[in-house]
């Protein structure tokens, strides 16, 4: 009886966790895609009376060989969406498959962390979608961490 009640909440939380990756991916996606628009037109993002976002977006560290930083965040939100979906169709694959949330969010973290060294350190400004983003992608690591146990 108690090993059926543990399996439940199991699986109640794993369904919860995924739909928190879901929201977070959705909110992360558009976030970027907002980041990579602005970048892609030269117009200055909003930044809602913090920081100075059009800093930020138009420093030497915001693409990789011409490639906007935000593109990549859009592509990394993009895979762990996708990967998250794939673990609802394909069970036998879902332990490799919640490790690969793992690791990509995993280095999605690592990289916000410097991106936000950088601008506070290095460019002396803040972008507060930039901070947003390093939000969401360290919720998703976090909760990818929960959802491995």
């Amino acid at each position: 009886m108690k090993n059926n009640l543990r399996k439940i909440v199991r699986k109640r939380n794993g369904e919860r966790t995924t739909w928190l990756i879901y929201l977070l991916v959705l909110l992360g996606s558009l976030d970027a895609f907002y980041l990579t628009w602005t970048k892609l037109v030269g117009m200055n993002a909003l930044c809602l009376g913090a920081g100075k976002c059009d800093v930020v977006n138009a420093s030497s560290y915001s693409t990789i060989s011409g490639i906007p930083i935000a593109a990549l965040g859009l592509a990394m939100y993009l895979l762990i969406g996708g990967i998250t979906l794939l673990e609802r169709f394909n069970q036998h694959l879902r332990e490799i498959l919640r490790l690969a949330v793992f690791g990509v969010s995993l280095f999605g973290f690592i990289y916000s962390m410097w991106l936000t060294y950088v601008a506070v350190v290095i460019i002396e400004e803040i972008c507060v979608w930039c901070v947003v983003s390093a939000i969401l992608v360290s919720t998703i690591f976090f909760t990818s961490i929960f959802r491995l146990r």
